[in-house]
């Protein structure tokens, strides 16, 4: 055995991206879509923030299918990354194409305790400020 130590991160610690905030984000706006960008504070930092569209709007979630048969629906979420901007790099959410509408926003996990509401406009990006 070498004397080589190796740190193992547990996978639930593990980010999905490893890559995100590197760089730039592709938007994929236009039309009824639009995108949201969320300025967040620096202590906010790798939590993950789920959005839940209200009046029937569409996000890019996942059905998730469990073995008794039943599919579940899953929110889209993101988490909180810091973003090269031309002063540094800001903290900030990005969801790259949301359906025109009013959206909530909340701590995964936590539905009950939204922290913001957004109205996104197609081919535009919206830009909001998380409560500190």
């Amino acid at each position: 055995m070498s004397g080589v130590i190796t740190e193992v991160m547990p996978s639930a610690a593990r980010p999905e991206n490893d890559w995100a905030g590197q760089g730039a984000v592709l938007l994929d706006i236009g039309g009824d879509v639009g995108a949201l960008v969320v300025a967040m504070p620096e202590s906010t930092l790798g939590l993950e923030v789920e959005i839940r569209p209200l009046d029937g709007q569409h996000v890019h979630a996942h059905a998730h299918h469990h073995g008794d048969g039943h599919t579940h629906e899953h929110l889209a979420h993101v988490a909180v990354v810091a973003r090269p901007v031309a002063e540094g790099r800001l903290p900030s959410l990005v969801f790259p194409a949301l359906e025109s509408g009013r959206y909530q926003l909340f701590e995964k996990g936590r539905p009950e305790a939204v922290a913001l509401w957004v109205e996104v406009t197609g081919g535009v990006v919206t830009t909001a400020d998380w409560p500190s």
